[in-house]
């Protein structure tokens, strides 16, 4: 009996070490192009044009956000609900907490963070990077803290609808990669692809 417990121990250690090492170049491949093509779009709309009005549209967290967005899609942290909400509620806590707070950043750093959490949280809308979000409009450069309330729509909410639009394309290129997860999204896919093979028949 217990010879048996530990074979089929070994057995599902080995399937786990198997699942978690096994190199998936589809999966790499279009990961890298989703991100490659999201963050590109943000970078050559900031180059070319919003350099001269002084905005920004690259800001730190969405780097992380394209971790999870295009790197790990089936995670319920990588959604658009979390993705667009997660960032947008902590760009608002953020630029309020910068606005209505004395310039100690021991206290509005850690403030900005956490009230995003407990929002992001209350709201369903968890997404990390939203953490990022909120410090940087704390923390800033002088141009992220001239924005004010205009952070919250560019560069984060114009940003993050982006980054969106190209997960939503790169990421429903194969029929293995299904981006969002959701069962009505699954269902609508499905029933399409039947649509078109009828057609083609």
């Amino acid at each position: 009996m217990v010879k048996e417990k530990i074979q089929r121990g070994v057995r599902v250690s080995r399937y786990v070490i198997y699942k978690e090492t096994l190199v998936d170049f589809k999966e790499h491949f279009w990961s890298f192009i989703g991100t490659f093509v999201g963050m590109g779009l943000l970078a050559f709309v900031q180059s070319y044009f919003l350099d001269k009005t002084e905005n920004v549209l690259l800001i730190g967290s969405f780097g992380a956000s394209s971790v999870l967005v295009y790197g790990a899609i089936q995670s319920p942290l990588a959604q658009p609900r979390n993705l667009i909400g997660g960032h947008v509620i902590s760009a608002i806590i953020g630029v309020t907490v910068f606005k209505c707070l004395p310039d100690i950043i021991w206290l509005t750093a850690p403030l900005a963070v956490a009230l995003s959490i407990v929002l992001m949280q209350i709201t369903k809308t968890l997404h990390p990077p939203g953490g990022a979000t909120a410090l940087i409009a704390v923390m800033g450069a002088p141009k992220i803290a001239a924005l004010g309330y205009y952070y919250v729509f560019s560069p984060v909410l114009s940003g993050t609808l982006i980054l969106v639009l190209v997960a939503l394309v790169f990421n429903n290129m194969t029929s293995y990669r299904q981006y969002p997860t959701s069962k009505k999204f699954t269902y609508f896919k499905k029933k399409k692809l039947k649509l078109f093979s009828k057609k083609d028949r």
